[in-house]
């Protein structure tokens, strides 16, 4: 009988199989386009690009550059609605005595390389870890940064790259909440308040703990609201800084000193 052959997975050398349907400027494109409308569905931001660049792509292609950069569609559910507008109905009548005394954070994360840089073979069953149907290649110069900031009418905290390994809520108290946010709270006063999303780290029970320490108020904040925050621009600002240098990083260590210096 017949063995019917599948895919596997190697690695493909330049100039091999189907070229990238977009460039790595297109991919920005597609990236920012998509975190400063955050409603936009596949159509439209296939679309918008299409009218941008001339360049003309499948709504599938355009899900999966978006993916390459860890955004994913999700669900704006009734309850998340509700929560939003009663936030915004809390804090339109507010003042400008009100809104310093806030200091907007995030992350963000800057990479190297959007290509995940997969092609396929076609092998029988069984044989994934021969070596012809694998090959070696160098992972230097790919990768990714983290980077948190924050800012306030008139002020902003310096850019913090987290160096490798994940941030967990131990490293948010240690390299973020000591150094940057206690010291802002001494400046501002108890009107103080900080805005941090409600991602996993941030929520930590011993950051709790370090914030009442400290007594820091924190904003509350809706589920899945990056669009409420003013400090997305900042990023998508600086973001464009980086994708229109004319020598893009090609390293962490330079990606580094580009997000420092811009």
């Amino acid at each position: 009988m017949e063995t019917v052959p599948h895919t596997g997975s190697i690695e493909r050398k330049p100039g091999q199989g189907r070229p990238r349907a977009t460039t790595a400027t297109e991919d920005r494109y597609l990236f920012i386009t998509a975190r400063r409308n955050r409603g936009a569905t596949a159509s439209q931001l296939y679309r918008d690009l299409y009218a941008a660049a001339g360049t003309c792509v499948s709504k599938v292609t355009v899900s999966k550059r978006l993916h390459e950069t860890r955004l994913f569609a999700r669900t704006l559910t009734s309850t998340n609605r509700r929560v939003r507008l009663a936030w915004c109905r809390e804090h339109r009548d507010w003042s400008m005595d009100q809104w310093p005394t806030v200091l907007f954070t995030d992350e963000s994360r800057s990479s190297l390389n959007t290509d995940s840089r997969r092609t396929f073979i076609w092998r029988e069953t069984g044989t994934r870890y021969i070596p012809s149907n694998g090959r070696e290649f160098d992972h230097y110069g790919g990768g990714d940064l983290m980077v948190w900031a924050g800012i306030m009418l008139d002020d902003r905290t310096p850019l913090h790259v987290f160096e490798s390994g994940t941030v967990t809520g131990v490293r948010y108290r240690d390299e973020i909440l000591e150094p940057y946010v206690s010291l802002f709270r001494g400046a501002v006063g108890p009107e103080f308040i900080l805005m941090d999303d409600n991602a996993r780290p941030h929520r930590a029970l011993l950051v709790d703990e370090f914030l009442e320490s400290e007594d820091i108020r924190r904003m509350d904040w809706a589920a899945r609201s990056p669009d409420l925050n003013p400090i997305e621009h900042v990023y998508d600002a600086l973001g464009r800084a980086i994708a229109t240098r004319n020598l893009p990083p090609t390293t962490i260590q330079e990606m580094k000193t580009a997000l420092l210096n811009e």
